[in-house]
C-alpha cells in the first residue's frame, strides 16, 4: 500500500509540474509575441514564429531542468529557430547556374528596369569592386559570396572586428560610387 501512495504522488508531482510548465508558457505568450515582432517585423510572421516556438517548448518539456530561466530557455528557442529559417530562405533564394557557360548569370539584368539609363551592369559592378586593396576587396568578396564574418576572420588571421569594419566601407564605397545610378 506505501508504494502505491508513493508512485500517486511522483504522478501527482509530474502533473503539477506539466501544469506549471504550461502555465509559463502561457503566461509568456505576450512577451514572446513582442520579442518575434522584434525579429520579424511583420504580425503574420511573428504570430507563426510564435507557434512555432511554443509547439517545440513543448516538444521539448523533459529537457527543461526547473532550475534554468524559463523566459530565457523559451526566448533562445524562438530566436534559435528564426535564424534557422532565415538560413533556409537565404539557401533556397540561391541561385546556382549550372548552365556551362554561366548563361543566367551572364544575362544582362537591365531587361527588368524601366531604362537603361536606371540601371548598371554587373560587369560595371565587378570593375569598380575589382579597383579596391585586396585589404576591402577580399574581405568584401567573400561576404557576397556568402562567408560569415567568422569564416573570413579565421580565413584571413584578421580579428573579426577587422572584417566588419572593411566590409562596412567597402559597402560605403560602392555605394558612393554608385550614387549616380540611383533610380
Amino acid at each position: 500500500m506505501n508504494l502505491r501512495k508513493q508512485a500517486q504522488h511522483k504522478d501527482n508531482n509530474i502533473m503539477a509540474s506539466n501544469n506549471s510548465f504550461r502555465t509559463n508558457l502561457l503566461n509568456l505568450q505576450s512577451n514572446l509575441m513582442s520579442f518575434a515582432y522584434q525579429l520579424t517585423s511583420d504580425r503574420e510572421q511573428a504570430a507563426d514564429l510564435l507557434q512555432d516556438t511554443t509547439l517545440k517548448a513543448l516538444d521539448n518539456e523533459e529537457k527543461f531542468t526547473s532550475d534554468s530561466n524559463f523566459k530565457g530557455w523559451v526566448m533562445t528557442i524562438m530566436r534559435n529557430i528564426f535564424i534557422n529559417n532565415y538560413r533556409r530562405n537565404v539557401r533556397q533564394a540561391t541561385i546556382v547556374d549550372t548552365t556551362d557557360d554561366l548563361y543566367h548569370l551572364n544575362t544582362s539584368q537591365e531587361s527588368a528596369l524601366e531604362t537603361p539609363e536606371g540601371s548598371i551592369s554587373v560587369k560595371e559592378i565587378t570593375a569598380l569592386i575589382n579597383e579596391f586593396s585586396d585589404e576591402f576587396r577580399i574581405p568584401f568578396n567573400m561576404h557576397v559570396a556568402g562567408y560569415k564574418y567568422s569564416e573570413i576572420a579565421e580565413e584571413l588571421d584578421l580579428p573579426v572586428g577587422t572584417v566588419k569594419s572593411r566590409i562596412f566601407f567597402a559597402r560605403k564605397r560602392l555605394r558612393e560610387q554608385l550614387a549616380d545610378f540611383a533610380y
